[in-house]
Formats: structure tokens, C-alpha cells, sequence
């Protein structure tokens, strides 16, 4: 690294919710960042006027509250750069804008929509450019009297950057090299329009780059096409000694089939692609959220740095911090990094077991008394002990262990035609008798008892734990069955058990008739 405070920037469109892929290139720019004592600059390119959503930069600040990632300055956070929001700069602009036209490094363009279109329809692959520029109703094709009179009357206008043809544009890309581009294929872009009054993203983007100071800018790699373009306006400028280095990150792929991940995707396969829900104020669409599906701030983390960047060691699960340690912003994939949301509810699951069992039973407990139940929290976390290595989601816990709290108001039909046996309503009862003379209801002191009552018996013990726990569960299913009856308590669990050997040998029995 150079001298030069690093200073990296995440600059999103209120256009709507953010992108899981914005969100991983934030998460990039923040490693960078942390990694270098740089700062991390918050900035809302809202110049599109047309395409503003109210709620999304909330929206936006919100998604990064929830996943830890802190900025340094910008919009909402201060600083000594700002405004950090692009449409509270306008003056900044005009004045950039004016440079470019008195330098002679951009002109008016005069050109309706109308006119563009129709020059579209009639010349394939049209792009107004060094070939095209002077057919056009411009600055460059008409005097200066008549420019001054058209603005002066009131027309609407763009100011367009000229770009020379002939130039070998170099891009110097910290992920992928030198990357070329012939500035014959670039067109004159729009950097201003009169209608707004507005810059466009080229224009804001340079100006705001260097007078924010920033040093490296770390973007998604469909911002590719534009390096060329951004360049050549640092040079019009004459700021190449303050240019940034380039980062562009691969895209994230769809999960199955080809091209970039999309919103339709999470809805065919069931994933989130935004870090929170979100509620479309025009149409009202709600689109789900990693946040309300369940999903750990730390998971999503660890998750999106591995899509497009590996350590290069087997390891996988990663904190922020030491994500901050190892992230070589130089080691990420030129090629896109397929969406494997898979790997994303394994990382869920892995965060589930690295958290104590109190943390996961605050969050089940509000669950388990929104079921009507009434426990104290020292037992909804005993159940978090046995049961959290089941799951993925702590909302999936109460389905799978409800049964700890309620008694089974049935019994599966599949469950009792396997295991409850001839013998099971004989043993059973027998069973019943040995719990009930037990003093020492713990795992330990039933263990000890039952074992040795199945031995004597010269029962088969799969005979007897599976009938056991069908009367006490309801189903096949569940941890130990002492870890079990030991937690319903000696009432509980003969009371259980006295109702299924009153119950199931008539199911079984209905259940065998009718196939």
C-alpha cells in the first residue's frame, strides 16, 4: 500500500432493497477498510430521481445495523466530506460540469429522445460517438450563438463528455490486472442533464471519488464497462495523481442454470436475496429477509465472504475480526460465485452450535410462550441443550420439541404400526410399575433401574425404548428417552405413559383393519 490514507466507499441507489451482492460488496469494502485503518464512507447516489423509493435508505442503514458492518462517515454517520447524498450537491456538480465545457473536454447535446430514438431505429448499434457525434444536434455542430440561445429560451439539454477515439484506456484492477479497453468503443456519455438539473452516476461518481478522498473503489464487476470511462475523467480532470485503485468483484450466479442471481430465483427456491424483509410501498409486495427467516447476522457474514474470495485454507467459519485478519482483497474470483444458498443455511447451523445455550434459549423462549406454555426459562434451556444440534433455525425447534412442553394429542399412524408390538401394552405396563417405584428420577438413577429390570426381563431393549417413546413423544423421534422422561418429571411421564397404553393398542388395531 502507498502512503495514501485508504479510504473505500459503499455508495447504494434508494431505488429499492439492498441486494444480498451490495451487501457483500460492503462487506468487502468494510474488510478493506478495517484491514488498512482506513475509513469507510456511506454515500446515497439518489441523482435518479425518477427511480427514488421512500423507505430504502432507511432500509439500507437498517441491513447493516443488523449485520455489524460500521461505517466511518457519510449519510446519517457525519463527517468532514459531506453532504454524503448526491442530490444535496448539486451546486458541487454544476461547477465540475462547467470545467469540463470550458476545457473543451464536453459539450451541449440538443438531441430530443424522440430524435435519439428514431436515429436508433434507422442505424444499427448506433452510439453517439467520435463517428456519429457531428449528425447530431450539438454544441460541436452548431454555433455558439445558437447553443447560448437555445439555453437561454429555455430547451432541455444534456452535457455529454467527448471522448477521443483512438486511446488505449488501462484500467489497473487489483483483482484483475491490467484490463484494456480501445476508447473507439466507448460512447460519449451523458454527464449532465438540464431537466433535473442533476449530474448523472459518471459524473457524481468521479467528482465525489475525489473530493470524498477515496482510495480504492471496490465495486461489483458490472461496473466494469464504466472503469474506462471513469479514467478518462480523472485525466480530463487532470486528478490522475488522485485516482483510486479498482477492485471489481465477480458477480454472484444463480444457484442452478446460468447468469446473475435475481429476486425470481429466492422466490422459485425459497431464499432470501435481501438482508431483511422488504415491503414494496407501490405494489405491496413483501419480499422475505435473511433477518426474519431466521437467519444470524454472523452466519450471513461468513456465508457472503466465501462467495467469490477464498482463504486459501480449509477453514470456513470466520468472525468479523477474523475475516478483517485474512481478507486478501487480490485473492478474489475473476469468475462469478454461484449462490449456493445451501451452504448458507449450513453456515445458520454451524453459528447455532457455536452459541451458548442460554443465548438460543432467549430466542426460543418467546416462542415456546407464544405456543400457550408457560415454562421457566432454566427449562426451555435444558430443551435448547438436548435439541439445538437438530436444527438449522431456532424456529425450527418447536415443531421438532414441542412435545417437551405439550403432550402428544396423537400418535403418528406410521410410527405406531412399526414399533408398538404384541408385547408392547404387557411391557409397557410393566414399565409403568418399575418408574413408579424409581426414588431417583434422574437420567442416571432411571438408567440404572430400567436397564437392569430389561435385562431380567431378557426383553428386547429396542422393543422396549421405542414403544416408550411413541407413548411419551408421539413419534419415533427425540433425544435420549431417559434425557426425556427425566425432564417431564416421574407424573409427567407415567401419566404419558399410562394414556398411550390406554390409547394406541386400539389404534394399532384400527390401523391394521383397515389395510
Amino acid at each position: 500500500m502507498s502512503d495514501r490514507r485508504v479510504r473505500v466507499r459503499f455508495a447504494p441507489s434508494p431505488t429499492g432493497p439492498l441486494h444480498i451482492g451490495g451487501v457483500r460488496t460492503a462487506l468487502y469494502n468494510y474488510l478493506f477498510a478495517r484491514q488498512h485503518g482506513g475509513d469507510l464512507v456511506f454515500r446515497i447516489e439518489d441523482t435518479d430521481t425518477h427511480r427514488f423509493v421512500p423507505g430504502a435508505e432507511e432500509y439500507i442503514l437498517e441491513s447493516f445495523r443488523w449485520l455489524g458492518i460500521q461505517f466511518d462517515e457519510g449519510v446519517s454517520f457525519g463527517g468532514s466530506h459531506g453532504p454524503y447524498r448526491q442530490s444535496e450537491r448539486r451546486d458541487i456538480y454544476k461547477k465540475y460540469v462547467q470545467q469540463l465545457l470550458d476545457s473543451g473536454k464536453a459539450y451541449y447535446a440538443f438531441d430530443t429522445p424522440e430524435e435519439l430514438e428514431a436515429k436508433r431505429e434507422s442505424e444499427s448499434n448506433f452510439q453517439y460517438d467520435a463517428h456519429t457525434r457531428m449528425q447530431m444536434k450539438n454544441s460541436l455542430t452548431m454555433s455558439a450563438d445558437e447553443v447560448k440561445r437555445r439555453i437561454e429560451e429555455g430547451e432541455q439539454y444534456v452535457v455529454r463528455f467527448l471522448v477521443e477515439p483512438g486511446i488505449e484506456v488501462h484500467v489497473n484492477d487489483m483483482i484483475r490486472g491490467d484490463v484494456c479497453i480501445k476508447s473507439d468503443i466507448l460512447d460519449d456519455k451523458v454527464l449532465y442533464k438540464s431537466a433535473d438539473e442533476l449530474p448523472t452516476y459518471h459524473l457524481a461518481n468521479i467528482v465525489d471519488d475525489h473530493l470524498m478522498e477515496i482510495s480504492h473503489v471496490i465495486r461489483g464487476e458490472e461496473w466494469l464497462p464504466s472503469a474506462p470511462l471513469h479514467v478518462l475523467l480523472y485525466r480530463a480532470f487532470g486528478w490522475e495523481d488522485t485516482m483510486p485503485r479498482f477492485a471489481h468483484l465477480p458477480l454472484l450466479l444463480k444457484p442452478e442454470g446460468k447468469g446473475k442471481l435475481s429476486k425470481r430465483d429466492g422466490d422459485r427456491l425459497g431464499f432470501p436475496v435481501f438482508p431483511l424483509e422488504w415491503h414494496d410501498p407501490k405494489t405491496g409486495e413483501v419480499s422475505s429477509g435473511y433477518r426474519e427467516s431466521g437467519y444470524f447476522p454472523e452466519a450471513v457474514i461468513n456465508f457472503l465472504a466465501l462467495l467469490g474470495w477464498n482463504p486459501g485454507t480449509e477453514q470456513e467459519l470466520f468472525s468479523l475480526d477474523e475475516l478483517v485478519k485474512v481478507f486478501d482483497i487480490t485473492k478474489c474470483s475473476k469468475s462469478g460465485a454461484k449462490f449456493d444458498y445451501q451452504k448458507g443455511i449450513w453456515f445458520n447451523h454451524e453459528y447455532i452450535l457455536r452459541k451458548s445455550d442460554d443465548e438460543i434459549a432467549r430466542l426460543f423462549a418467546p416462542i415456546v410462550a407464544n405456543n400457550g406454555v408457560d415454562e421457566s426459562f432454566e427449562r426451555v434451556r435444558q430443551v435448547v441443550h438436548m435439541m439445538k444440534d437438530r436444527v438449522s433455525f431456532v424456529k425450527e425447534l418447536w415443531p421438532l420439541c414441542s412435545f417437551f412442553f405439550i403432550a402428544p394429542a396423537d400418535f403418528d399412524a406410521k410410527t405406531v404400526k412399526k414399533r408398538w408390538k404384541d408385547c408392547s401394552t404387557q411391557q409397557m405396563t410393566e414399565l409403568a410399575d418399575v418408574l413408579q417405584n424409581i426414588d431417583d428420577f434422574s437420567v442416571e438413577g432411571q438408567e440404572k433401574v430400567v436397564m437392569q429390570w430389561v435385562e431380567d426381563k431378557g426383553y428386547k431393549l429396542g422393543d422396549v425404548m421405542n414403544a416408550f417413546r411413541l407413548a411419551l413423544v408421539g413419534i419415533g423421534k427425540g433425544p435420549g428417552m431417559f434425557d426425556i422422561s427425566a425432564f417431564l418429571g416421574k407424573e409427567e411421564t407415567l401419566r404419558r405413559l399410562l394414556h398411550g397404553i390406554e390409547v394406541i393398542p386400539g389404534l394399532k388395531a384400527k390401523l391394521s383393519a383397515e389395510s
